[in-house]
């Protein structure tokens, strides 16, 4: 474990079961349901055209997962085209585990690259196997690679690793390396150089310098917690070592760290790995960090399967951004680094994402239309902090992808289920592909504003209507709107009517279309359900099911009149729901 001390941490205890979050002091580890908070029935949202606005950065358009085996498998394959296809902008693909030893049998939360060997005279020799069929099937798709340089190789492992942490055998575990020695610094820092030297010569070679110049490299995950098994210290210096492998055949390359937790921990380790590199010029190209909207109370439940949470629990969004506006805080403590771009690359509603609902029945909000609307609220919600703060989040990546041989709608952190169903979450990210490249001012009466965060905390905000908006070059007006609470449990049986008044419409005339994700829009789930929910369904039912997996209309597209340069949209969201207006000059 790290030797942070108190002073450097804060007051946070490290929940030792639980990667990626920190006890906070100030946060609860999930939010409640109140049954009897207010709701938004009416708002009024108002977006001008005309006005200049700013380039807007697609944070989104990052996505990482564990299972690094599962990768290029068909099934991931298909899933990195599927959104390689819907994407304008080329996702940052992070997987897990590249350095771990082992056979490249994939299972939830584990996986090998499998890169580094010794043989009998203690002489490195490399095997890019995995590697290759990895980083392949992300090119292939579209996309580029995060390099997470991670974790020790078996053969790197040091001596006292096997006395500190060992395992009782069992036909059930691996070994204790498996368990966690692959967490303890590398026992030689010339020979993990000489390593992270191999893979950075191999890339090159293999994709070129057009595709690796971007790729981003950092080393590690979650050092503060158990995921590093030295000191701070001994990370700063490997750190060192490992930038300036990279830039030995890279020189361009972007190299990053510390890829912190969102507590008090994560805190006090960037800081003190910030001041070290600060001193010793050495690069950093991005700071990367995590945050987690919830961890549930229990966490995992042994009861009858299916059985209903013992508390109603959901994630918070104040949590995440309060945690991610006190790491960008600690970059700016840094003039060096306060301009450099912040990547949460993992920024996600709870932990851990190889659970669901039969280990807590409040992982349910995985599989409904409340996580893609709870995923626009928090993407728009970063972006107006962005706009507050003096460092800024360049990227803020879903930790999901999909789990090889779970139940049909498990309630994983995952982008598809059993079967290749697509799940309502999935859409959220084609949404978010219709936006433009311009943010453009619009406002609602009913929103939440970052602003009052500090007023806010440690509670979750209120019920709300928000919106954000976008122009394209061709003068396309995306409005983004939706209606969410953090509270998966809360129910209104009364949409929310929505005035959408849009100003400084260059035509005369648009073409107007509008999606939906809500209860019974793009929502392969509900229709799962109404199916019976069935573990193994005929091939109609799966038929109907794929169906309604993608992102759907309201309405059938239509004209909309446009006086004076403006135009009014009247909408009813129902609580879940987001929808996507989309005009288009004719």
């Amino acid at each position: 474990m790290t030797s942070t001390t108190d002073t450097e941490q804060g007051t946070g205890q490290q929940n030792a079961k639980n990667p990626g979050i920190a006890v906070s002091t100030v946060f609860p580890t999930a939010g409640g349901h109140d049954p009897a908070a207010p709701h938004v029935r009416s708002a009024t949202v108002r977006v001008d055209a005309a006005s200049t606005g700013t380039a807007i950065t697609p944070i989104w358009a990052s996505l990482g997962y564990d299972e690094i085996n599962w990768t290029y498998t068909p099934t991931g394959k298909r899933l990195l085209r599927t959104i390689g296809d819907f994407s304008p902008t080329a996702f940052h693909v992070r997987p897990h585990y590249i350095f771990i030893s082992g056979t490249g049998f994939g299972l939830p939360h584990q996986g090998s690259g499998n890169v580094y060997h010794e043989d009998e005279t203690g002489t490195p020799f490399y095997d890019f196997t995995i590697a290759d069929q990895t980083y392949d099937a992300i090119v292939e798709a579209g996309h580029h690679v995060l390099v997470e340089l991670g974790f020790t190789p078996r053969d790197l492992v040091p001596d006292h690793a096997h006395t500190e942490l060992t395992l009782t055998e069992s036909p059930t575990v691996y070994s204790a390396y498996e368990a966690g020695q692959w967490g303890y610094p590398p026992k030689d820092y010339d020979k993990w150089a000489g390593l992270v030297t191999a893979l950075a010569e191999h890339v090159l070679e293999r994709y070129g310098e057009d595709e690796v110049s971007t790729w981003l490299w950092e080393l590690w995950n979650e050092p503060d917690i158990f995921y590093w098994r030295g000191t701070p210290e001994e990370f700063d210096r490997l750190y060192e070592v490992t930038a300036a492998a990279v830039r030995r055949v890279l020189p361009t390359a972007k190299v990053g760290g510390p890829t912190v937790t969102g507590g008090p921990d994560g805190t006090g380790f960037m800081r003190q790995f910030l001041a070290y590199a600060d001193e010793r010029d050495l690069p950093i190209d991005f700071v990367s960090f995590h945050t987690k909207g919830s961890h549930f109370t229990p966490w995992r439940t042994y009861g009858p399967t299916g059985g209903e949470a013992p508390v109603k629990e959901s994630p918070m969004t104040t949590k995440m951004l309060f945690e991610i506006r006190s790491l960008l805080r600690v970059m700016a403590e840094f003039p060096r680094y306060a301009d450099v771009p912040a990547i949460v690359d993992e920024c996600d509603a709870g932990v851990p994402a190889h659970w669901g609902v039969y280990d807590n029945s409040n992982f349910g909000f995985q599989n409904t239309e409340y996580y893609p609307v709870f995923q626009a609220n928090l993407m728009k919600k970063i972006l107006d902090l962005n706009e507050t703060e003096v460092a800024s989040v360049r990227e803020a990546t879903t930790w999901s992808f999909y789990f090889e041989g779970e139940r049909y709608f498990e309630g994983t952190r995952a982008l598809m289920t059993a079967g290749g169903v697509e799940k309502p979450f999935l859409n959220a990210y084609r949404l978010f592909a219709k936006l433009g490249g311009t943010r453009i001012a619009a406002a609602s009466d009913a929103a939440w504003d970052v602003r009052e965060l500090d007023t806010t905390a440690p509670a979750s905000p209120p019920e709300e209507v928000d919106v954000l908006a976008t122009r394209a070059d061709d003068g396309e007006v995306a409005v983004l709107v939706y209606r969410h609470t953090d509270d998966q449990y809360q129910s209104d049986d009364v949409a929310a009517s929505v005035t959408v008044d849009v100003s400084g419409l260059a035509a005369s005339e648009y073409r107007l279309e509008h999606f939906r994700i809500d209860a019974e829009h793009s929502n392969a789930h509900t229709v799962w359900k109404e199916l019976g929910s069935p573990q193994d369904p005929t091939e109609e039912q799966l038929s109907a099911i794929h169906a309604r997996m993608g992102l759907e209309r309201l309405e059938d597209e239509r004209s909309l009149d446009v006086a004076d340069g403006a135009a009014r949209i009247t909408i009813e969201l129902p609580l879940e729901s987001v929808s996507l207006l989309v005009l288009s000059p004719r």
